[in-house]
């Protein structure tokens, strides 16, 4: 059941909403969640328990955007927006046929019809439903220095924390908890992932002594799940355009104790080395991350047919490069955060028809649900 976010209702809180909006309306193009963990670095003010629900207002009035959008007079103020969002009655307005149904649910009528497109009415209403709830809570155990259930006997009695039924490593947690301030998550001993994206990293059937390139490494986070298979034997490459990914991918594969990695940015000596010769190549490509909607509800309003036709380009052009590093019957896994088919199904119908190359099983496709893990999307093919 869809539940509105319910702020509270203190100058202090609202005074800070207001002040991000309009920081946040000056850089728009900063990712929501990386903008507001460096809001409240730089505002040590604000403490743990005025947090989350600044936090979590921030997320609603971005979840809401395109029904905020409508109700709200053009040129209105934050604090009018504000306490819009305090007072929207969602049920009233899902029963109201004078707004068009895309706005209803809060999303754009483009991103409403490809959804229709792919899976029906029902399922895009339901998908644009489950946009506007909060993400579940996971975190994954570091193998290389503890196992689940010790983590989980560490913290009885004090988090509403659980076994995954979907991966290994997995624990679930029922409310959000100010995880990263934890000694544990400092000794490296857990990483915040969601489940399905621990199941796309297991694809990577890593084994000690293989070469493994993760090509769209970001800050590294598949990385961190397969590295312990490899029990410090072997060599793992992450190559990453962004420079600042690549450096806190250093971080936390430190953290971690992954010892047996390199960092590679585009022009690094080594690449052009590494062609044809490795093991595994991960291909988590950027997408349209429409199965992390919950997490980045900023990017509804950026979805549309010149974004699409651009990342779809991307898309292949990342594949078809980074394939060059795979040996021959080397595996590669590609993969995204989408549950669009243009960027999945049709993708890797594509790269097996001009690529030759093999499947490794069918495909792991993963749809998200209320108070469950995000979607995703991979296949592994073998050259």
């Amino acid at each position: 059941m869809l539940k509105m976010v319910v702020t509270m209702k203190l100058p202090f809180c609202s005074h800070h909403i207001i002040t991000f909006l309009a920081r946040q309306s000056a850089q728009p193009g900063k990712p929501l969640d990386l903008a507001l963990s460096e809001y409240f670095r730089q505002n040590k003010s604000i403490g743990s328990h005025d947090r989350r629900p600044i936090g979590e207002t921030i997320y609603g009035l971005a979840r809401w955007k395109g029904l905020l959008d409508h109700l709200c007079p053009e040129g209105s103020s934050s604090l009018q927006r504000l306490k819009t969002f305090q007072q929207l009655n969602w049920p009233i307005v899902l029963a109201n046929p004078s707004i068009p149904e895309p706005l209803r649910l809060a999303t754009t009528e483009f991103l409403f019809e490809k959804l229709q497109e792919a899976y029906g009415l029902d399922a895009a209403r339901s998908f644009c439903k489950i946009f506007l709830t909060s993400a579940p809570i996971a975190i994954r155990a570091n193998r290389l220095k503890i196992c689940r259930e010790e983590l989980l006997k560490k913290w009885e009695g004090k988090f509403a924390a659980a076994p995954s039924a979907h991966v290994p490593d997995g624990i679930v947690f029922s409310k959000r908890e100010p995880l990263f301030a934890l000694p544990e998550f400092k000794e490296g001993l857990f990483e915040m992932q969601d489940e399905g994206s621990q199941l796309v990293a297991s694809l990577v059937a890593a084994q000690s002594g293989q070469h493994i390139l993760d090509y769209c490494s970001g800050s590294g986070g598949k990385t961190l799940a397969f590295a312990p298979a490899m029990q410090g034997k072997g060599q793992i490459y992450l190559h990453d355009v962004r420079s600042s990914a690549l450096l806190q991918a250093k971080q936390r594969l430190k953290r971690a104790g992954v010892q047996n990695a390199q960092f590679l940015p585009p022009d690094h000596k080594k690449l052009p080395q590494l062609k044809g010769k490795m093991d595994w190549v991960l291909a988590d490509v950027p997408c349209s991350g429409t199965g992390t909607l919950r997490r980045h509800p900023e990017m509804k309003e950026k979805i549309d047919a010149l974004f699409l036709e651009r990342i779809l380009k991307e898309q292949r052009e990342i594949f078809a490069k980074a394939l060059q590093y795979v040996r021959p019957g080397g595996r590669i896994v590609y993969a995204t955060c989408s549950i669009l088919p243009e960027e999945n199904e049709r993708q890797t119908d594509f790269f097996q028809f001009h690529y030759s190359l093999q499947p490794e099983g069918p495909p792991l496709s993963i749809l998200p649900s209320e108070g469950c893990m995000d979607g995703f999307f991979a296949m592994v093919f073998r050259r």
